[in-house]
Formats: structure tokens, C-alpha cells, sequence
């Protein structure tokens, strides 16, 4: 049995400080909205970085359950399954995304670049071909003069959503061990063969650290002038999310990053009520046209404070028997095809609880329109104990590309996050998706962990003993995971 699950205690007086800064006074930040025509109309009035991280998740799950395979992730593979030709022009600096056809693109990139910087620039061209205007107009990399002013916000979003491609849902395990430094990106960023930007994302969204990644630029060609953060992402024990737009101190190191390469660490206080905290920057390949590198960097409290971290705990036992008290939600994914359930874990669910296999199809005909990839079905099992059915499953039986829907499963797990919220209940599952539908127990928890842990939902996963299957010769119907 392993958890994972911190202990709260008294808040250190930089969380405090912080908390009572954000109750004081607007976000950093908040002035600075988003402007280029192209981000508008992708976001539809929604953060355009969650925007374009559900659409860069999107393609890569569709490739990903047609077989397209990793780590290392090819964007070049990715390209041939979208239907996206890929050719080599040494007149471009770094690539170009090229309409051909109605709906059509065609992707240009230079050979002469390293192999990194073409795998993020390829993966980059791809997330142009996502927002809804792509067409109009060939995505290039324009000298600057011929740059808007506001054009790196494109480059800012089709980076996240580059790192998206190269470092999928559940490609990277993070080593808590390891320090969080910049130092310990570049060494991740070499052994990927991805960007420090990627890297740095991915350690975010991953560590239970208090820390904050960020990318800044320079505004202008001015000596005097100053370091502007394009977006920073906090991981799940940061106390607020920092805005676009907030300008560095005139004196912070990151202006000491000049180069491509080149790194800068020091203690700064950015004059945001909150005191002093470490940062660690690193000079990156600047925006087309620009003269200055951007700066990538990670930030975190010198001091951090002990916070509830939520995770999944593993143990050995039987999902059907959830344990604890209070209300619990168990669940389990479905298919879209069948209204009865056959195998894996549903099975043992169906022979335990048959009213409930009952109460499921009654619901498959009752309400035809909700039986649909992405629907939930919730059923009263006994007092303080439901049953949370996931349409998240395409067909059954062979296939030769694995039937779990990850889109579905997300849309599925922020259903049961929002009711389990309501009955402040707790949630138990096998390891669902990976059995029967073939899904990728990596990418499967790392959605687990975002759509419920971090909503400080505890999940409970159990792993049936090896002792209670039967042989293989036996096992046409084990209570595995669906």
C-alpha cells in the first residue's frame, strides 16, 4: 500500500502573505488582455492557453488511439496522420504552415536546424493549423518590420500547444527527488531531445512543489526597456495563478540571459506583496523577428510551506469493496454500443449489483440522446454508495487500435468531479481504461490526477492480488480494470 496524500498544516507566513495580497487587491496582470484576431477567435471568450492546450490534447489522444506511438513523439508521424505534408525549403528560417487546398496544409521547414529545434518547430506548425483562420494567410516567420504588435501572442499559444505534442499526457513520470532547478530542465530537455519549454511545462503540471514556470520577452530593442511575461503556469500547490502581461523589475536577473543558452539564478522580490522567492531563468530562441532571446524560467518559495497535496492512492484490494465511510463513488468505464455489461471489471459490478445493470439500461433507453461518449450514468448502489458509469469506451471486442476515448474520459471524470464535490463524496475505481479498452494506464491517471485530485478529490485505485485471478487459460471473464 503506497499513498501519496500530504498532511495540512499551519500555513508558513509566505503563503499567508500571499493569500491576504490576492484579498487586497486585483490579479497582476488582469489589464493585459489577449488581442490578436486569430487567439480571439479560437478562445470564444475562454482562456485562449486552456483553449489551445484542449485542442493540441485533442489531436494528439485521435493520433495516439490510431496508433501513432512514443516517447520519443514524432511530429512528422503526427503530420502524416493529419493528413499534412511535410517538406524541406532551406529559404524558410524555421518553418511555415502553408494552405494547399480547402482544409488542406502543407508544412515547410529548414534541414539545417538541430534536430530539436526541428521537432518543436514542426509540432509547432501543427498547432497553427488548429486555430479556426489558419487558412487566410501562410503562417510564416516575418521579418520584423512586418511584424503586429501583438503577433507573439500566436507563437506564445503554439508553443504550449507544441509541448503538448512532444510530451503527451502520460509521457513523463517526474522524479520528486530531483530538484527543481533549471538545471535538471536542461537535462531532461537533452534526454527527450524536446525543449526546456516543454521540460519546464510538464514539471508544472506534474510536481507537487510549490513553484510557478514562466516565458517572458523582451517589449522592444531598448536598453531600458523591460521583461514581459507572455503566460506562467503554477503547479498545483502554487496559492494563485500568475497572469499574462506582469512586467519583471527593471533589475531582475532574467535580463542577464542575452543569449541562447545563457542562465541566471538569484533571489527577487517582483514587488507583489508576497516577499522574496528563487528564481532560475534560461535564454531561449527569441520570437521571429525579434532580436532578444525569450526567457523560460521556474520560481518557487525559498522557503516552502507543507500543504495537502492530493494524489492517487494504490492499494491491494477488491474496487467493489470501496473502503473508508462517508459517501463513495465507485467507478467504472463503459462502452457506447452495449447496454448490458460483459466483461473486466463491469462484470463483477453486474453480477454484485444487478439492479444496477438494470437501472443502467433503463437509462440507455430512457434518455437515448445521453448515451453518448462523454455521459456519465450515476445509480444508487445502497446508502452513501454509488455507481458512476463512464461512456468512455468506443465499440467492443478486437480492435486493433486501442477503443478508450480519452477526450470522452476527461469530459467523463469532470462530471464525477463536479458530483463528487456536491456530496463531498470520495472516489474508488480499478484501473480504469486500461483493461479492455486498451488505454495507457500512464495517460489515463495523469487525467485522474487532473480532473480529480486536483480538485482535492481523493481517489482511491485498487489492484485485485495476483493470487485472485485465475489461470490464463481461465481468466475469459477476470475482474480486471475495463
Amino acid at each position: 500500500m503506497s499513498s501519496a496524500i500530504g498532511v495540512s498544516v499551519r500555513k508558513s507566513s509566505w503563503e499567508l502573505n500571499m493569500s491576504s495580497t490576492i484579498a487586497r487587491r486585483p490579479p497582476v496582470g488582469a489589464q493585459r488582455a489577449w488581442s490578436h484576431p486569430s487567439v480571439v477567435r479560437l478562445a470564444e471568450g475562454a482562456d485562449p492557453l486552456e483553449a489551445i492546450t484542449a485542442r493540441a490534447r485533442a489531436t494528439t489522444w485521435h493520433a495516439i488511439q490510431s496508433g501513432w506511438s512514443g516517447p520519443p513523439y514524432d511530429p512528422f508521424t503526427l503530420a502524416e496522420i493529419l493528413k499534412i505534408s511535410v517538406e524541406p525549403h532551406q529559404d524558410v528560417i524555421d518553418a511555415r504552415t502553408v494552405p494547399v487546398a480547402a482544409g488542406k496544409f502543407k508544412i515547410e521547414f529548414n534541414p539545417d536546424r538541430s534536430k530539436a529545434r526541428i521537432k518543436f518547430s514542426i509540432a509547432h506548425e501543427i498547432i497553427h493549423t488548429l486555430f479556426p483562420d489558419c487558412a487566410r494567410e501562410i503562417r510564416n516567420r516575418y521579418a520584423h518590420a512586418q511584424m503586429k504588435p501583438d503577433d507573439w501572442q500566436l507563437e506564445v499559444l503554439c508553443n504550449v500547444g507544441a509541448a503538448e505534442i512532444l510530451m503527451p499526457v502520460g509521457s513523463f513520470r517526474l522524479d520528486e527527488t530531483a530538484p527543481l532547478s533549471i538545471d535538471t530542465a536542461i537535462e531532461l530537455q537533452r534526454k527527450f531531445a524536446v525543449s526546456t519549454e516543454a521540460v519546464l511545462l510538464r514539471i508544472a503540471k506534474l510536481t507537487s512543489h510549490q513553484c510557478f514556470v514562466f516565458v517572458a520577452h523582451k517589449e522592444d530593442s531598448l536598453d531600458t526597456s523591460r521583461y514581459r511575461i507572455d503566460y506562467a503556469i503554477p503547479s498545483r500547490s502554487w496559492p494563485v495563478r500568475p497572469l499574462t502581461g506582469f512586467r519583471l523589475p527593471a533589475n531582475t536577473k532574467a535580463a542577464e540571459c542575452t543569449a541562447i543558452g545563457f542562465t541566471a539564478k538569484a533571489n527577487e522580490d517582483w514587488g507583489l506583496g508576497v516577499g522574496t522567492f528563487h528564481v532560475e531563468c534560461l535564454g531561449i530562441a527569441p520570437y521571429p523577428g525579434h532580436m532578444y532571446p525569450r526567457v523560460v524560467g521556474i520560481a518557487r518559495p525559498l522557503t516552502e510551506a507543507h500543504t495537502r497535496s492530493t494524489r492517487i492512492e494504490y492499494l491491494r484490494g477488491d474496487a467493489t469493496e470501496p473502503r473508508g465511510s462517508g459517501p463513495r463513488i465507485i467507478v467504472q468505464v463503459v462502452n457506447d454500443k452495449a447496454i448490458t455489461w460483459g466483461k473486466g471489471f463491469s462484470a463483477a459490478t453486474r453480477r454484485k449489483w444487478p439492479q444496477a445493470q438494470k437501472e443502467f439500461t433503463n437509462w440507455t433507453f430512457a434518455k437515448r440522446s445521453e448515451f453518448k461518449l462523454g455521459s456519465v450514468c450515476f445509480v444508487e448502489l445502497r446508502e452513501s454508495l454509488e455507481l458512476a458509469s463512464l461512456v468512455a469506451q468506443h465499440g467492443y471486442g478486437p480492435s486493433l487500435f486501442p477503443r478508450i476515448q480519452y477526450l470522452a474520459l476527461e469530459e467523463c471524470l469532470s462530471k464525477v468531479a463536479s458530483h463528487a464535490r456536491s456530496i463531498g463524496a470520495t472516489i474508488h475505481m480499478p484501473r480504469i481504461g486500461s483493461g479492455e479498452a486498451g488505454g495507457d494506464w500512464n495517460i489515463v491517471s495523469e487525467i485522474i490526477d487532473e480532473k480529480l485530485c486536483r480538485s482535492d478529490l481523493q481517489v482511491t485505485v485498487y489492484d485485485l492480488p495476483e493470487s485472485f485471478y485465475p489461470p490464463k487459460d481461465q481468466a475469459s471473464d477476470p475482474v480486471t480494470a475495463d
